[in-house]
């Protein structure tokens, strides 16, 4: 006999989480149909298991092609069941392993065969035939010597998830994710065993009802998908919708940005702002009923229209209405609005690199206070794909793969002689081609990495001290340039002085390139310069000319030498004046020593020689050339 007092509890229970489910805002994507899916799966096995149970107590009272009938039908169920608990770990890494053809097919193979085998079973099994799932007689419901076939499938579809779960760990970003999966796989484990164990008592639904809890809580909570108290969907959602519609998309992105947003919200506060957008996408969403909403935060909203909106008729109809203020209880907000459309969402492109470009549009719209839509293109693709690209061969060569350290030289203007030189970074792509300067480097400031870097050029240019003495190459320094972003680090001085440490030289050897940009807080600077400074470093003023610094602040700081921005030196030598003469002057009565850069020919060079500067860098004199070239071009001297 079987008990199966369980199974009505668990039914009510899907019911409540089926009846929140439903209440929700809600995108249609594959996860959702797969835990759908799910849900339904497990009531359905749960109903015929209960039926099967229920005609196998009381077997003489139905015919046994009714019982045979019944119990097929719980089989089908279990099958599927365990299919679709697969399917959805297959789901949340994006269907990738669905897209092989073979992989799809084999996967397939245990439930056709579970399938096939419990239909065969109500056919042809008997106690003469008993290799089957079961049979039913005159005697009732048979366990056949196939039964623990099913468990074979169960624990199958498990592995397989769990391969999944492995072959994906490190593209899953976020934590619940992965532990997700892990634990709805292993509590179906534990019913799959606790069944075979003691197959009299129905509790494996147990185990597979706290399965779909866990699914539920750690993937389909629907608040994990909406925003502005439920009026749209969030980043992520639009993120999923996105990657599930890339090569047939059909609906009509329309982007809807505030102006100065981060102003906005600095004049009238978070929370009056969060009012104000709430009211904003509820307007939205009227404009567009049969559309979906999304909010991409920062007062950037995207409406997916439908197919044959007439979206220019949409946008006077926002604008007009965001003529007129927004009213909350507290306040009126006076905001501006433009728009951004997108011709991007059909093109061969990865769905990473069109919400990149997608995002990067509407930033800009936020900036710009025309009115007039601004359309993303094939063109913003290729350049965030090249964004991307460069992010990756700054990746590869902060852990030492395509990284080079290039070198600049100095020359004294007196003599002619080389003196010193400039250290310089290069990447180059996957392709062995170099990426320029003003390529990488702004991407690495974007991306955070610029302070690993910088730390990596200066390691090396450590290392080419160590293993090429200056004294030998007939200079006395190389400069290293320091980003704002490296300057702030409390522990530089410690961190620089370290890496000297490790390769053995004088830091008198190294000098620190610093612009104007990081001279905004005086005691901060003052602060990180003195502590350079006692480890035994020196610093140079770089692109003297383009910030913020003037005589008074240069005072107060113990540089070595500044050098004149390019922009300074040719805007000197096209229109000579007396104001750069006459500040050269005063940064050597101040005890600076002046570096003229962008000297690219005779003419210049005497220009830069007769108002004062000490040394000269530029194409006059060389561009700047692998570290290990300079190496033995400037060996014999």
């Amino acid at each position: 006999m079987w008990s199966y007092s369980f199974e009505i509890p668990i039914l009510m229970i899907l019911g409540i989480v089926l009846l929140f489910y439903f209440s929700r805002p809600r995108i249609i994507n594959r996860r959702n149909r797969v835990f759908l899916a799910m849900v339904v799966a497990e009531t359905l096995t749960i109903i015929f298991d209960v039926i099967a149970c229920a005609f196998d107590n009381d077997f003489t009272s139905y015919h046994p092609h009714l019982v045979a009938a019944v119990n097929t039908f719980y089989f089908f169920a279990f099958f599927g069941r365990a299919f679709i608990m697969y399917l959805f770990a297959s789901a949340v890494v994006k269907n990738i392993p669905e897209k092989k053809a073979i992989v799809r097919q084999l996967v397939r193979v245990p439930l056709y065969a579970g399938l096939i085998m419990s239909a065969l079973s109500s056919i042809v099994g008997s106690a003469k035939y008993p290799y089957v799932i079961f049979y039913v007689d005159k005697e009732g419901y048979h366990a056949g010597k196939l039964y623990h076939f099913l468990y074979a499938i169960g624990f199958f579809y498990i592995v397989m998830a769990l391969v999944i779960l492995y072959v994906f760990w490190t593209k899953l970003k976020r934590r619940r994710e992965k532990y997700g999966i892990l634990l709805y796989n292993l509590l179906i484990f534990a019913g799959l065993l606790i069944r075979l164990l003691l197959p009299k008592y129905l509790v494996m639904d147990t185990f597979v009802l706290m399965a779909i809890l866990v699914v539920f809580l750690a993937f389909m909570n629907p608040e994990f998908f909406i925003d502005l108290r439920g009026v749209a969907f969030n980043r992520l959602a639009f993120s999923e919708q996105l990657e599930e519609d890339m090569g047939r998309f059909r609906n009509i992105p329309l982007g809807v940005v505030i102006h100065n947003f981060y102003e906005m919200r600095d004049i009238y506060g978070s929370a009056h702002i969060e009012e104000g957008l709430t009211l904003i996408g509820r307007f939205l969403k009227q404009q567009f009923q049969k559309s979906t909403l999304f909010y991409v935060r920062n007062g950037r909203f995207i409406v997916l229209c439908q197919p044959g909106t007439d979206v220019n008729e949409k946008t006077k109809i926002i604008a007009e209405r965001f003529a007129h203020p927004w009213k909350t209880k507290e306040i009126e907000l006076y905001l501006t609005v433009g728009f951004a459309t997108f011709e991007v969402v059909q093109t061969g492109f990865s769905h990473e690199i069109i919400l990149t470009t997608m995002l990067k549009t509407l930033d800009l719209v936020g900036r710009t206070a025309s009115g007039e839509p601004i359309a993303a293109t094939e063109i913003n693709l290729r350049q965030v794909e090249k964004e991307k690209m460069i992010r990756q061969s700054i990746e590869t060569a902060i852990e030492g793969v395509g990284f080079e350290l290039f070198l600049q030289p100095i020359v004294d203007a007196g003599t002619g002689k080389v003196i010193g030189a400039e250290a310089l970074s290069r990447v180059r792509d996957a392709e062995g081609k170099i990426i320029m300067p003003g390529e990488f480097i702004p991407v690495a400031e974007n991306s955070g990495r610029i302070n690993e870097l910088g730390e990596l050029v200066f390691d090396r240019t450590c290392k080419f001290i160590k293993e090429h003495p200056l004294k030998e190459l007939g200079i006395d320094w190389i400069n290293v340039n320091l980003s704002p972003a490296q300057f702030i680090r409390t522990d530089l001085a410690e961190l620089y002085s370290n890496i000297v440490n490790k390769y053995g030289i004088d830091p008198e050897c190294v000098h620190l390139e610093i612009t104007e940009g990081t001279m905004i807080d005086d005691n901060f600077l003052r602060k990180q310069i003195n502590a350079m400074t006692g480890k035994g470093f020196k610093f140079v003023l770089d692109d003297y000319g383009t910030g913020y610094s003037n005589l008074e602040r240069l005072k107060k700081c113990p540089f070595i030498n500044i050098k004149l921005d390019m922009s300074i030196v040719w805007g000197f030598c096209r229109e000579p004046d007396a104001i750069l003469p006459t500040m050269i002057r005063a940064f050597k009565h101040m005890g600076f020593s002046i570096t003229a850069e962008g000297v690219e020919d005779k003419n210049m060079q005497v220009a830069m020689e007769e108002i004062g500067c000490d040394f000269l860098q530029g194409y006059l004199y060389s561009k700047p050339v692998p570290a290990e070239e300079f190496a033995k071009k400037y060996a014999a001297f």
